[in-house]
């Protein structure tokens, strides 16, 4: 990645849901797993806003993955998604 980019596109890698009041995360991973956005949302959110594939992520809102399993796993899901499924496909 160069500094002159705007935005990296990040694929969806793990949804999974929590807690008393079932709040849903999303995890978005560039394809080489090494940085991550978190989104958490509630259930009625959820349903009224566009889930897709991948979405466009500013550089510095990444956080990085420090663990290299965790790493792997998300490289592996991020490529899965982009072989199955257009950036802009609803999952």
């Amino acid at each position: 990645m160069t500094d002159d980019e705007e935005t990296v596109q990040c694929w969806l890698v793990e949804r999974s849901s929590y807690g008393d009041e079932r709040m849903v995360t999303l995890i978005y991973a560039p394809p080489d797993g090494d940085r991550h956005l978190t989104k958490q949302l509630s259930p009625n959110l959820l349903r009224r806003k566009r889930i897709t594939a991948a979405i466009e992520v500013e550089p510095d809102r990444l956080e990085p993955v420090n663990d290299e399993d965790t790493q792997e796993r998300y490289a592996t899901e991020a490529q899965r998604m982009a072989e199955r499924h257009d950036p802009g496909a609803e999952v």
